[in-house]
């Protein structure tokens, strides 16, 4: 047992084959080993700045465990389930390498806060990738949305067509969706950049260690305010989790609406071939395959995160073999995220409109009706009689296949003798988008003043 557990000295029979690879964790936490191998590196150098190590054995230590990094890139390494995991794979590989210096490289910390800072270290690394896929995917949004500012495509409510609107303010509608994403991921990115190293086991260590050092070395904002809370917390990785939730929540939004959008029955987008696949039996087929895909990945969001609730919800303090289930859970949710915005990001910029669907879409449903009722209203009628009025001209309409555009104008004074023949100014389709000319409407020039908001924002993320 000693000879191949770190911890063996306290145990008189060897633990079960069975248990061993149930409760080992090396399969899917050897992902951890750079972030694993980079705090070490930090606490070894804290160490010797408080003099436990000597210089040398910090050079000894730092030497040995970038080789051994350099061996888990390249493959070479040999990962032990007998050793359970990334962690006392690692330490196991050092001690052999350099001897007893090796050895006391765990001085001062344990397995729980050394897990627990390599996570956070692992999780500010993933949302710095996130955060750029996001900006990339925020970009491609306002480069579409910016050559399609004067584009006039249906507005829907309860997917039947409402108002008027331009393609370009429908995507600027997925562009603030992002935003606020964007700023979820970067809210979060504060509370994982506080280090747990320090706090050891559960009470923090006698040994006279400077967690300032080590967090100023490894780039956190602050150690830890509490040993207990250090090694236990996982409200980080649920918080991460809750914002991608959000996240895919929205893009199952996107992608449901490209879905639909690129049908034959709508036809207002053509996605790029890449994107697409075809059918085995059906040669015709081009199936949206890219967004679909990703709208059903949510759930699997969704369920990491309830998982990770569930984990922690009746978790005492301190640490608890339980914890070991957050990183399957976490590690997926951010490739998850991560695949899903790369795929938006290049297939975004590359979707084409077509304007004429679109148009054509936009003049069915007397989408116009409320123009007409806002132009009575501002003749003086009460709403609620402008509203009747409208009503009765689109029962007309819709009894004739005629459009309110299309009626004559004796037609329309018959439901109100308000009405001049300016009213064809606001039953175009051009006249009602151009007519929501305020901030956060559809008018072209406010979706492009929109779009040139929405570069400066990127801008000042960066």
């Amino acid at each position: 047992m000693s000879q191949n557990k770190l911890w063996g000295g306290r145990f008189t029979q060897s633990t079960d084959a069975f248990v061993q690879a149930f409760t080992a964790s090396v399969e899917f936490d050897q992902r951890l080993a750079p972030y694993d191998i980079q705090g070490s590196i930090a606490h070894a150098k804290m160490l010797a700045h408080v003099d436990i190590l000597t210089s040398q054995e910090c050079e000894q230590i730092t030497d040995g465990l970038q080789q051994i990094l350099l061996e888990i890139e390249a493959g070479r390494f040999e990962w032990s389930i007998a050793l359970e995991d990334v962690h006392m794979n690692i330490e196991a590989a050092l001690t052999e390498r350099i001897g007893i210096a090796g050895k006391k490289l765990h001085t001062g910390r344990s397995r729980n806060d050394q897990v627990a800072t390599d996570i956070r270290l692992f999780m500010r690394e993933q949302l710095e990738l996130i955060l750029s896929e996001l900006s990339r995917l925020q970009a491609g949004l306002l480069e579409l949305a910016g050559g399609h500012a004067d584009t006039i495509m249906p507005g829907f409510t309860h997917l039947q067509v409402a108002q008027p609107i331009t393609f370009g303010h429908h995507l600027m509608a997925w562009f603030e969706m992002l935003k606020r994403d964007a700023e979820r991921f970067n809210d979060c990115a504060k509370r994982v950049n506080i280090m747990p190293l320090g706090s050891a086991a559960l009470a923090g260590t006698s040994y006279p260690i400077d967690r300032d050092f080590t967090a100023k070395e490894l780039g956190f904002s602050a150690p830890c305010a509490n040993s207990l809370d250090g090694v236990s917390d996982r409200d980080f990785a649920i918080e991460f989790c809750a914002a991608s939730a959000l996240l895919m929540t929205h893009m199952s939004r996107f992608s449901e609406e490209i879905v639909l959008w690129s049908s034959a029955q709508f036809n207002f987008i053509v996605l790029p071939d890449a994107f697409c696949t075809g059918s085995s039996i059906m040669p015709q087929k081009k199936n949206p395959d890219v967004p679909e895909l990703v709208r059903g990945k949510v759930g699997r969001v969704n369920g990491h995160l309830v998982a990770l609730l569930t984990l922690m919800k009746s978790q005492p303090l301190a640490y608890n073999k339980d914890n070991q289930e957050d990183k399957e859970p976490l590690f997926d949710t951010v490739d998850t995220v991560l695949g899903s915005l790369r795929a938006f990001a290049d297939m975004v910029p590359n979707i084409q409109a077509n304007k004429e669907s679109m148009y054509a879409a936009a003049k069915q449903g007397f989408s116009t009706a409320t123009d007409l009722a806002d132009y009575l209203v501002g003749k003086g009628l009460a709403f609620r009689d402008a509203h009747e009025a409208v009503g009765l001209a689109v029962r007309l309409g819709s009894d004739t296949d005629r459009d309110l555009s299309e009626l004559s104008l004796t037609e329309l004074q018959g439901f109100s003798a308000a009405i001049s023949d300016d009213v064809y100014n606001v039953l175009t389709l051009e006249g009602s988008v151009s007519a929501r000319d305020h901030f956060g409407g559809t008018a072209p020039n406010q979706v492009t003043m929109a779009v040139e908001a929405g570069k400066r924002h990127l801008i000042s993320m960066k």
